[in-house]
């Protein structure tokens, strides 16, 4: 029986790769949907699932960038790569605000829904910073550091318009093939009215500006626990 016992202990990883850590927490989310969805006979958070895979798709593409490093040196092919990231990227952070549906849940089912939604959340949140660490560092090599840093920041700040853009103004990332008059439209007056719409302003900076502090943190927590 010891020897038994052994022979698992010695099969079982000590440890999970952080990419498996991502996949578990995924399924954990979309257990926890598939039950809630099974017990009420209801779709009515269907949609987080949809907002997951919309937040995945910059993951993807920012790790498929590691690991072909020579379309980095094509224009060409990576203009358009960096484009679609971009506009995926909000994704990534927009699922945080699903916490807004917390208003419609019931009672009963309120810290099931809590958690529900947290966890999806968090993975969209893990996707994003992992997406944009990874874009950081191509930039670091091929801009340095301090354009890279730049660059981050202003993509920050694209998240928190974007976020705003998807939930408010009910816009989402293809509108800008299918419906790119009435979004530009949109964007244009934003922009040339800053103070008509200074409360859109006022958001967009200071979600950027939380979304920035989450990366750095989780960047220097990860520093801090390698050093450990």
């Amino acid at each position: 029986m010891k020897n038994i016992i052994n022979r698992i202990e010695e099969r079982i990883p000590s440890r999970f790769s952080l990419s498996q850590w991502l996949w578990i927490a995924t399924v954990f989310s979309l257990s926890l949907l598939a039950i809630r969805i099974i017990n009420t006979g209801r779709l009515s958070y269907g949609f987080l699932a949809w907002n997951l895979f919309l937040a995945f798709v910059p993951y993807f593409i920012s790790e498929w960038l590691g690991s072909h490093p020579q379309i980095l040196a094509s224009r060409i092919k990576l203009l358009p790569l960096v484009f679609i990231w971009l506009l995926f990227m909000p994704n990534s952070f927009y699922i945080l605000t699903d916490l807004f549906h917390l208003n419609n849940m019931s009672k009963g089912d309120s810290w099931y829904d809590l958690t529900l939604i947290l966890s999806f959340a968090w993975n969209g949140i893990l996707f994003g910073i992992l997406s944009i660490y990874k874009m950081e560092m191509l930039l670091k090599n091929a801009k340095g550091k301090f354009i890279a840093g730049f660059i981050i920041c202003f993509v920050m700040w694209l998240n928190a318009f974007g976020v705003y853009i998807g939930r408010f103004l009910r816009f989402n990332s293809w509108d800008i093939f299918v419906n790119p008059f009435s979004l530009m439209s949109e964007i244009v007056d934003i922009i040339f009215n800053p103070y008509d719409y200074r409360y859109i302003w006022a958001m967009s900076f200071c979600f950027a500006f939380f979304m920035a502090i989450l990366y750095y943190t989780t960047k220097r927590l990860s520093d801090v626990f390698k050093n450990s």
